[in-house]
């Protein structure tokens, strides 16, 4: 059958069995094509990104520089602190904010320079000179510096090295005001070594005061070892205490000291020394003494070593004298301004002569002449503020008895205990509390063993002695000092003969002559 035009408008004829794939194939999409990126877009993020990390690297630097800032400010902060309070004449307070911190600091110029003169105007030119020394040996023409070093060796007394760092800050050609202060410290440099060549002192005082125990009187009862061969000659076996004798007395003391630099190191001196006691009631032990002396010295750097030879005369009631003849060595040590060791060995010869008044049948020569040979040694130590000082000392020595053979209960010589062995100790302090007033105390104990046999105890002869001392200044000006003082002393003895306690208050007025 014929199949004419389709018209216009009208369905198509569909032939059965293909209209699902025709109309399958005619559905079929068409394969899609390939996007290219947007340039614009690409761009712009391109620039937010850029803005970003710039921003960000803006913060960072930003918080750097903060962080930067705060520590700088912390660490400058003491300095300027430390330097304030300089200007304001308060070095202690700079010293103390600063000092903590030398261990980590030290090193930095101007941290040293700012400690060097918070210890310098504090009191403690020993700090200062360390820590001068490290800022000149970073920058040796740092003028400043030197002057102050100059300084701190001329409070220490160094005036050797003082001379010699401000001469170097002369050299630099320092501004007016400048040089006439060091020329100031030059001349008193000069003066001072010129008045040290030769130097006279001297002074005499006035004491009065109370003894407890004026003849060392014994106290206790003493018994008689039962095997003794004085045993049973007193009644109960036993001599009765002493009488303790006391009362008040006067005294007068003075004395001198010329010394002469032969050159900077060695020096001779010679002194001598006057003293009067008399008792008000018990003129029996009235003392009369006078004693000299004459050296030779040799100062070195941090060394001193001095050779003396002594002599001297003590009478008691006019009724007994001794004489006495020694030499004496000392070598002396400076570690640092702080501290000083010493060294010292003596030797002395005492004779005796006439007769005791409260033994008229002994003569005085038993007990009074002796040889005796002592060595020891000392330690000082001063505080940083100068105001307080340490002592201390030990020492040993033989005493020997060379008596001639004077008693027949003696055929030998010598005394009846022999030889003495000793050896002791003393400490103390001493402190200035104010201007005026200044305080030390002493501290002593010395233990000694005799090597013959004693028949009243059927044992050898040993004791030990302590002694301590209070006393305070009143410096009323340069030249005059008033003194109270009040000492304790007491010996304990195997033989109660021996033993015995003493309490000494004294008032003392001293004048000095320089």
């Amino acid at each position: 059958m014929a199949v004419g035009p389709v018209a216009q408008g009208a369905e198509p004829e569909v032939t059965p069995g293909k209209t699902k794939k025709a109309v399958a194939k005619k559905a079929k999409p068409t394969a899609k094509k390939d996007t290219k990126p947007d340039a614009q877009a690409v761009q712009s993020q391109f620039e937010a990104e850029a803005r970003a990390k710039a921003e960000q690297e803006v913060r960072l630097r930003a918080e750097a520089e903060s962080k930067k800032q705060v520590e700088a400010e912390a660490h400058e902060k003491p300095l300027r602190d430390a330097d304030a309070l300089i200007k304001n004449s308060k070095p202690a307070d700079a010293y103390a904010l600063l000092e903590p911190l030398e261990f980590d600091r030290s090193g930095e110029v101007r941290f040293d320079y700012l400690f060097g003169i918070a210890a310098l105007d504090s009191g403690k030119a020993d700090k200062a000179t360390l820590a001068f020394e490290r800022v000149l040996a970073v920058d040796p023409n740092f003028a400043g510096a030197r002057l102050d070093m100059a300084r701190a060796y001329y409070q220490l007394g160094d005036l050797q090295r003082a001379e010699t760092e401000f001469n170097e800050v002369m050299k630099q050609n320092p501004p007016d005001a400048a040089r006439a202060t060091i020329q100031k410290y030059l001349d008193a440099i000069i003066a001072y070594e010129q008045a040290k060549q030769t130097r006279i002192t001297g002074y005499a005082e006035g004491v009065m005061g109370h003894d407890s125990n004026i003849a060392n009187s014994s106290t206790q009862i003493f018994t008689f070892a039962p095997t003794s061969p004085w045993s049973g000659l007193f009644p109960s076996n036993q001599l009765p205490p002493g009488a303790k004798l006391t009362g008040a007395y006067e005294g007068v003391n003075a004395g001198g000291e010329i010394s002469h630099s032969l050159n900077a190191n060695w020096g001779v001196n010679a002194g001598a020394d006057l003293r009067q006691h008399g008792n008000m009631t018990q003129t029996a032990y009235d003392s009369l003494s006078i004693d000299g002396r004459a050296g030779v010295m040799y100062v070195g750097e941090q060394d001193t070593y001095k050779l003396s030879l002594t002599g001297g005369q003590a009478y008691t009631a006019n009724s007994m004298r001794r004489d006495s003849l020694g030499l004496s060595a000392e070598w002396q040590h400076v570690f640092s301004p702080a501290n000083q060791i010493s060294a010292f060995a003596q030797y002395g010869e005492s004779r005796a002569a006439g007769v005791p008044p409260t033994s008229p049948t002994t003569d005085a020569r038993i007990e009074g002449d002796t040889d005796q040979a002592v060595v020891g040694a000392g330690w000082v130590h001063l505080f940083a503020d100068g105001k307080q000082a340490l002592f201390g000392s030990i020492y040993a020595g033989k005493e020997l008895d060379v008596a001639p053979a004077i008693s027949p209960g003696l055929p030998n010589g010598g005394r009846t205990d022999g030889k003495k062995r000793f050896e002791g100790l003393r400490i103390g302090g001493q402190a200035a509390i104010t201007e005026q007033w200044d305080s030390v105390i002493s501290l002593g104990y010395q233990s000694a063993n005799y090597d013959s046999f004693n028949n009243l105890i059927m044992a050898n002869r040993s004791e030990k002695i302590y002694d301590l001392m209070v006393g305070a200044g009143w410096h009323i000006d340069k030249f005059w000092t008033l003194k109270p003082q009040i000492a304790f002393s007491r010996k304990n003895s195997n033989i109660a003969l021996y033993s015995f306690d003493r309490t000494d208050v004294s008032l003392t007025l001293r004048r000095d002559f320089k």
